[in-house]
């Protein structure tokens, strides 16, 4: 990753104990180091002055040769040189082919010419750059003393859509062109950025290997799954894998920017480069079984989905299926206006397969086996068909409670006739 290049001296003053054959011995030390480093342009290296010449710098930057900088990036205002042998110091690699690699001190800190700008362009190495303000179609970026341009397109890897957040930003660009000499420098931070990310994604897809456990953010929601940015790297969850139930809709689990655990089932090369599958599903403690319901039990379910033969339920004894003939309606019906998603319903178990678990079950069956239970219950009261029910009495016992009682003579009529005496 390439960062902010800077001139920076470490003042480590010589002892008076090192002598000649101390500074052999780390040369010697350096040796297989310098053998194996091999530089590239745009590299920040850091190296340790060893000589200085009327107009170069030279450094020692494990390299079989050593590197040489621009005495005049090294001087202050003055004139004077800023450095001495001893001092270390950070640098950019503008030229690598040569037997002493050209280095460069000077992005970052506001000496940057049109020279040292060309350079960068054919390197490709970064220069530092303050913001200053927003202009028809991107952003006026200073580098040092010269006004270069950035378009809105290269500013981000995603589209920014308020440009004003970077007014006052320093940040780091690439030179793309150079025009007028230096009148027109056109700038982007979007080419620094992709490099960055795929030197991210190579790092963490060093790192992942099958059957690890890793936490990601949900990037995007497609209709057959989640992608998943795993610190640079993209995966992809199944909506089989991201839950141990079954999932309809992607956006029932997760929404953009979820931060959640994946488990790395597999890494796969293709055409387009590394494909990762992710499960959320393996993270999860398997439920345990639901006892199989039994014959005569009555259970309330969920519609998950329709099917030309027939509608899928969820109860709490499991899933399964209401064939067409068992769900009750009248012939020429249309089961699929009749059963919705989420209509909440009552089944009872039509049979079980032993091997697989997968249950059918049945709506028309419901009224008899609540019929059923309904006479069991009934029957264990102790009442007996043939004799009358002590919780509700007989119909005599009814009328005695509205009637006068049985044992007092009726009133008689009065005829108007006085009774004849004897």
């Amino acid at each position: 990753m390439e960062t902010t290049i800077q001139l920076v001296c470490f003042r480590a003053p010589m002892k008076t104990t090192d002598s000649f054959a101390s500074l052999m011995e780390e040369s010697l030390a350096s040796g297989t180091s310098r053998a194996k480093r091999r530089l590239k342009s745009g590299d920040v290296v850091e190296g340790t002055v060893i000589q200085i010449s009327a107009d170069s710098v030279f450094v020692d930057v494990g390299t079989p040769g050593d590197a040489r900088l621009p005495k005049a990036e090294l001087v202050d205002e003055r004139g004077e040189l800023r450095v001495k042998v001893g001092d270390r110091l950070k640098a950019v690699v503008m030229d690598a082919r040569a037997e002493a690699p050209l280095l460069s001190a000077a992005f970052g800190r506001g000496n940057v010419d049109l020279s040292a700008l060309e350079m960068a362009k054919e390197s490709g190495a970064p220069v530092t750059g303050r913001v200053s303000q927003v202009v028809k179609g991107g952003v006026e970026v200073e580098v040092a003393q010269l006004r270069a341009f950035c378009p809105a397109s290269q500013l981000d890897i995603v589209h920014v859509a308020d440009l004003d957040v970077f007014v006052g930003q320093s940040l780091e660009f690439r030179v793309l062109e150079i025009r007028d000499r230096g009148r027109s420098v056109v700038l982007s931070r979007r080419a620094l950025l992709e490099v960055q990310r795929k030197e991210l994604e190579r790092e963490s897809l060093e790192r992942l290997t099958p059957g690890m456990d890793v936490e990601g953010v949900v990037q995007s929601i497609q209709r057959h799954g989640a992608l998943v940015d795993l610190n640079g790297v993209i995966g992809f969850v199944h909506v089989s894998e991201l839950a141990s139930h079954r999932v309809e809709r992607v956006e029932d689990v997760l929404k953009l920017g979820d931060r959640v655990q994946v488990r790395v089932l597999a890494i796969e090369e293709s055409t387009k480069g590394p494909r990762i599958k992710l499960s959320m599903k393996a993270l999860q403690q398997p439920a345990a079984k639901a006892a199989a319901p039994a014959a005569d039990e009555v259970l309330a379910g969920t519609v998950t989905r329709v099917t030309s033969f027939g509608v899928f339920v969820q109860t709490a004894k499991g899933e399964g299926l209401i064939p067409v003939r068992e769900l009750g309606l009248p012939p020429a019906s249309d089961h699929r206006r009749a059963f919705p998603t989420g209509r909440e319903i009552k089944v009872v178990l039509l049979s079980r397969d032993a091997a697989s678990g997968k249950m059918r079950f049945s709506m028309v069956g419901v009224a008899g086996v609540e019929e059923r239970q309904n006479y069991r219950e009934f029957s264990a009261t102790g009442a007996r068909p043939d004799a009358p029910s002590s919780s509700f009495g007989s119909l005599g016992d009814l009328l005695k409670g509205k009637l006068p009682s049985a044992k007092s003579d009726p009133p008689k009529k009065s005829s108007g006739v006085a009774p004849r005496k004897r």
